[in-house]
């Protein structure tokens, strides 16, 4: 008989599993194909190691972003792991030619979707022995496999052309909808699920309506000053986060933008720093936050409705790693779910669109994408049905979200409801449905470092202040 705690605490050092991790392993070692939903800071990454120690072979990794893969190299070369590579845009053409020539040496390898397609790489990878397939992040297959990044596509069609080996899929959050879609994706219906509750009691919850952009900000800007950091204030544009981020600045704080927009190297930095504590906030569009393992991120802001309940829990959910008391706010006007429905659905390809891709009419680059993976596989009469249906169902993920935000119902009853959760219990600070809001009149703080007692301490006589 396996014993898999002595096995984790000679490996990892840890001496108890966190809610669902064992679950998963066991399935996974048995020769199951795994769907994990695990909440974020469950330890996931810890996942696709531990199955080494029974299974021989290389790991392949599917991560969806470059700065995730980094990241995620560096830790396992922390552990010791030097026999790990990733396939990115960083690497020089000296680099990855190494890369493929010793292929056969990697423990680890991680690819992106759009790395896969690469026929250097498939080739080199065919020529290994794998062990098994991991993808990180899974909920991005069906998220942006369809209308933003087809090469998820690809890359999981061409995993089930050439391989027969087990896969292990992981995500934070996933509805029963979105799991079913993960499997149909990587043709694994049979495949196993671990789901644990999205809940997150350490997180209190609340949304607020504003009345304008200078009242959202200016209430923002006292949540900052009273509650402090380390902090994300997401918001839906890059000039935004810039703004933001040049008026928190000139208040003394310690922030940075980041968004797509940025050249990588700026962005790993700005990663690095706020990690490091360097930054106490991020001004970020949803560019930021995957894979960030900061353990004590003690506030979350939103400025806006983001468009789906999955990215809402996904964004707010980075806080609090640590088990220790944190905030959520969310500040939305009347305006927002408008903006928000036209945000969601302005790149995907309309009529028009579609026609004229099919006459060879030169589209944006993003649009060509796409319609360059359906043409093949779809009538244009069909393509026209899938567009139409993802713009549906994008339009209520928003409402799905936007009815929980703006109810008079219990937020995290709401979200539990959304994801098949029922009866969640109440925790001291639930969200500001429960608990009437009282205004606060506090001196801030400072900014140097304390004693970890004392300002946990003091988080919680200040959210007593907020939900009494």
């Amino acid at each position: 008989m396996i014993d898999l705690e002595q096995e984790l605490v000679r490996r990892f050092g840890f001496t108890s599993f966190r809610p669902g991790q064992k679950e998963v392993i066991e399935q996974f070692i048995s020769g199951q194909d795994v769907l994990g939903v695990l909440p974020t800071g469950t330890g996931k990454s810890m996942l696709f190691q531990f199955p080494t120690s029974y299974m021989s072979g290389t790991v392949i990794i599917l991560s969806p972003l470059v700065s995730l893969m980094t990241d995620q190299v560096q830790q396992l070369k922390f552990r010791g792991e030097r026999k790990v590579v990733a396939f990115t845009s960083f690497q020089t053409r000296a680099e990855r030619d190494y890369a493929l020539r010793n292929i056969n040496s990697y423990h680890y390898i991680f690819v992106s979707p759009e790395s896969l397609q690469n026929r250097e790489l498939q080739k080199a990878l065919l020529s290994i022995h794998v062990a098994y397939f991991v993808f990180d992040e899974a909920h991005c297959l069906v998220q942006w496999g369809m209308d933003f990044r087809p090469d998820y596509l690809r890359a999981a069609e061409w995993i089930h052309t050439n391989f027969t080996k087990q896969i292990l899929a992981l995500t934070a959050t996933a509805t029963k909808k979105t799991r079913k879609l993960i499997k149909e994706t990587l043709h694994r219906p049979k495949m196993e699920e671990i789901v644990r509750s999205v809940d997150r009691p350490s997180i209190a919850l609340q949304t607020i309506q504003v009345e304008s952009d200078v009242e959202r900000f200016d209430e923002m800007t006292r949540l900052i000053k009273q509650y402090g950091g380390p902090g994300i204030l997401y918001t839906q544009s890059r000039k935004r986060a810039e703004d933001y981020s040049w008026e928190l600045k000139k208040l003394g704080i310690r922030c940075a933008a980041y968004h797509g927009g940025m050249e990588s190297i700026d962005r790993s930095l700005i990663q690095q720093q706020f990690s490091s504590g360097e930054l106490e906030w991020i001004c970020a569009t949803n560019a930021f936050g995957m894979g960030i393992h900061k353990e004590n991120i003690r506030q979350v802001l939103h400025d806006h409705i983001p468009t789906s309940l999955s990215n809402y829990l996904q964004e707010f959910g980075r806080a609090s790693r640590d088990g220790k008391q944190s905030l959520a706010s969310l500040f939305y006007t009347d305006d927002d779910y408008r903006k928000s429905l036209f945000l969601a659905t302005a790149d995907l390809p309309d009529q028009q669109d579609i026609e004229h891709f099919s006459q060879s009419v030169e589209l944006d680059e993003q649009k060509m994408k796409v319609l360059s993976y359906w043409k093949s596989r779809l009538s244009v009469a069909e393509q026209h049905q899938l567009f139409d249906r993802l713009k549906v169902s994008k339009q209520q993920n928003i409402l799905e979200l936007y009815k929980i935000i703006a109810g008079q119902k219990c937020l995290r009853e709401g979200i539990g409801n959304a994801f098949g959760e029922s009866g969640l219990p109440k925790p001291t600070f639930c969200c500001n449905k429960c608990q009437s809001l009282e205004a606060i009149e506090m001196v801030k703080e400072s900014t140097h470092d304390k004693d970890e007692i004392d300002q946990t301490s003091m988080y919680e006589k200040r959210l007593k202040q907020l939900f009494p």
